[in-house]
């Protein structure tokens, strides 16, 4: 995992980066973000082009562009690294208003009672507005 951000109350933002770290984090918090990062992951993949380069290097900026292009899955976590809440953003963090941006708690719950200020903290690392009426698909 790569760290993002701080929040308030000795919590932190990390960026899921492997399909084993989204399968831990849908184990710890009871919900799918696993088959979301997967379908992500392959839809990045799929969608690569190299550039006119010799067929054995073909796949050295694959890594990257999946980087680039797939959805940023985030969990936040406490000063002993339990799951508290999972997000979904953007490419990059970058604001698309065709992008149906995600935040939801263990088990799919609404995190925003217990961890707004840390969701408005990564809200405001990204340049984004992260309230529950947008973004918590579950009301």
């Amino acid at each position: 995992m790569q760290y993002i951000c701080d929040a308030p109350g000795s919590k932190a933002w990390f960026r899921i980066e492997t399909e084993g770290e989204a399968a831990l984090e849908s184990d710890a918090m009871g919900h799918a973000v696993e088959k979301y990062f997967r379908q992500a992951w392959e839809a990045a993949q799929t969608s690569y082009r190299p550039g006119p380069i010799p067929v054995i290097e073909q796949n050295i900026g694959l890594k990257a562009h999946i980087r680039r292009t797939m959805p940023l899955f985030l969990t936040l976590r406490d000063a002993e690294g339990q799951a508290l809440a999972t997000a979904m953003l953007p490419p990059g963090g970058r604001r698309d208003p065709a992008f149906r941006i995600i935040v939801v708690g263990p088990e799919n719950r609404d995190p925003y009672s217990e961890h707004e200020e840390a969701i408005e903290a990564l809200g405001e690392h990204f340049g984004l507005t992260l309230d529950r009426s947008r973004c918590y698909p579950y009301r």
